[in-house]
């Protein structure tokens, strides 16, 4: 998701302390309202009746800066790859007006064994988003009583978690969101892996855009003099906009996604992991690295795949996702950080009999 910089709905005068975060949240709750409404209907809704219907837009100060803001969010969807559609409100009319291709963009229907369904339980432990499922059952009331009809399972079925692992960074995301809003530009300590230090970082910031699960923000390093990328999650949580409001925006013809996509798609090889995958299982890891030979470890046949390690953190989260299912042979920091993730998951995951 690529976040633009204006931001036109009135702010109230409050503590400057809770300006980022109030002005986040009510971001990201809109271009969540927007989808749900534009996924819950058949028809295609006016412009003028997302405004009225549509929690996020009714506040706007004019025309024109609702015209603004429900333009940068429509790009908000198509950088997602939502299928957004334009098309007539009605048979004699040339009004136009806006949904999302349902049958384009859910998923089809899969069948688990009970071994997957299990594994699924286990995942959704790590997905669940409380606050976004109250943001969504209240912009589905509000939808309703503005006359909008509401396919509601398919509605809410329809609307994806939020990955517990981006969870993580949704102070520093609000604060960033806010200051890409006002404009501004702004400082915060960065570090380049886990293991090494923070380090300050002066940024222009053009918006922020997700990837696998991962936010990054791309903007102009003012110390570097150079279009940079930042994950959030190696962002600290001090973040400091300043300089004059409306200062700073995105330079006309910037792709972010495609920034991203080349900085992700070029990581370096930092060293490499040797992992075991049971018969049958680690499609992901037998593809990324090679078979060394065949090893049988708790009475299950397997095999012992020597894999790349471009990112240590993806690799971490792609074995637990493995379960019983992969086991660290090397390093041992990679095997460590594994465990740690099962014992967390197991830790949160209530268990029944």
């Amino acid at each position: 998701m690529s976040v633009a910089r204006e931001s036109c709905a009135a702010v109230p005068v409050i503590d400057r302390a809770h300006y980022p975060v109030r002005v986040a949240i009510s971001k990201v709750e809109r271009l969540m309202n927007l989808v749900i409404a534009l996924l819950s209907t058949r028809q295609f809704l006016t412009a003028e009746r997302i405004r009225a219907s549509v929690a996020g837009y009714e506040d706007s100060a004019s025309d024109e800066a609702f015209s603004r803001m429900f333009e940068r969010d429509k790009n908000e969807l198509r950088d997602l790859g939502i299928p957004l559609e334009v098309g007539p409100v009605g048979r004699y009319t040339s009004v136009e007006g806006y949904r999302i291709n349902r049958d384009a963009y859910e998923l089809p229907e899969i069948d688990l064994t009970s071994e997957e369904a299990a594994a699924v339980a286990v995942a959704v432990q790590m997905w669940e988003s409380p606050e976004l499922a109250a943001a969504a059952e209240g912009a589905l009331l509000k939808l309703r009583a503005a006359g909008v009809h509401v396919e509601t399972d398919a509605a809410v079925a329809s609307v994806p978690a939020v990955p517990a692992r981006t969870r993580g960074s949704e102070p520093v995301l609000g604060k960033l969101l806010a200051t890409i809003d006002a404009g501004q530009a702004v400082r915060f300590e960065h570090r380049g892996a886990i293991n090494e230090p923070y380090l300050m970082r002066d940024v222009e910031p053009w918006g922020v855009v997700t990837r696998h699960g991962r936010w990054y923000l791309v903007g102009h390093d003012r110390d570097r003099n150079a279009v940079r990328t930042f994950r959030l999650s190696r962002i600290g949580d001090d973040v400091t906009a300043y300089g004059p409001p409306n200062a700073v925006s995105k330079p006309d013809g910037v792709e972010l996604r495609g920034i991203v996509d080349q900085v992700t798609t070029s990581a370096p090889v930092t060293g490499s992991a040797t992992v075991w995958v049971a018969g049958g299982h680690g499609r992901e890891i037998r593809r990324l690295g090679r078979i060394t030979g065949d090893r049988t470890i708790g009475g299950r046949a397997g095999a012992v795949v020597e894999v790349p390690i471009r990112s240590r953190d993806w690799l971490a989260r792609l074995i637990t996702g493995l379960g019983p299912d992969a086991l660290v042979l090397a390093p041992e920091d990679l095997r460590a950080d594994v465990v740690a993730r099962l014992r967390s998951v197991f830790d949160r995951t209530e268990v029944t009999a």
